[in-house]
């Protein structure tokens, strides 16, 4: 009895392991960056961020997916970059007021209008709003610093109108297609007056 309990033990542990090979390995295909080198996890992430501005530079429906797999290291990056070129300009007293007022202002409206958005039935979370808002930054960025260099009145209205049109077109362009139609203008509305506050300052 003994040697049959033995065998029928071998016969189960058998069973068993010819199902786990059976088994599809989620672990092994998944992609692990647990291991990888910290170069080649930035390298990565800079490749992403390089795709999604290539959608804010050149708009297109095709970018929605892309801006759709969301990551905040862009937006951040935008953010702290406008602020601190906007309080480059200011007095020495205020350089600290204009980039904590130009960081709050960013977050904050990205935050309400990613809201109204998604009160509207925008069909995207949360967090895809705020990378969307974050990377569509890029154009007032670049016309920020473009006028560091060239402090003309009437250059840094034309380039402040042009940055202003050009973020909220691409982010009207990406999130045209998540809101209702009957509810567009609505959504619109709000990111046009996000981005003009931004191009003013």
């Amino acid at each position: 009895f003994t040697h049959a309990a033995d065998m029928d033990a071998d016969i189960n542990v058998a069973d068993i392991v010819v199902e786990q090979q059976d088994e599809p390995q989620d672990l092994t295909d998944s992609v692990t960056t647990l291991d990888e080198p910290v170069a080649m996890t930035i390298w990565r992430d800079l490749k992403k961020i390089g795709i999604k501005l290539y959608y804010v530079i050149i708009p297109r429906r095709s970018g929605q997916k892309t801006l759709r797999d969301w990551d905040l290291w862009g937006p951040l990056l935008f953010c702290f970059t406008l602020a601190l070129v906007l309080s480059q300009t200011a007095s020495k007293e205020q350089k600290a007021m204009v980039f904590t007022t130009v960081f709050v202002i960013v977050w904050i409206g990205s935050i309400v209008v990613t809201i109204n958005t998604l009160l509207l039935g925008g069909k995207v979370s949360f967090f895809q709003s705020l990378c969307i808002f974050g990377y569509c930054l890029f154009p007032l960025t670049m016309a920020a610093i473009a006028t560091l260099f060239w402090g003309n009145l009437l250059f840094r209205l034309i380039l402040s109108v042009v940055a202003t049109v050009w973020s909220s077109l691409a982010t009207v362009g990406f999130l045209s297609e998540m809101v209702p139609k009957s509810r567009k203008v609505l959504a619109v509305y709000p990111v046009v007056l996000f981005y003009m506050v931004l191009g003013w300052m």
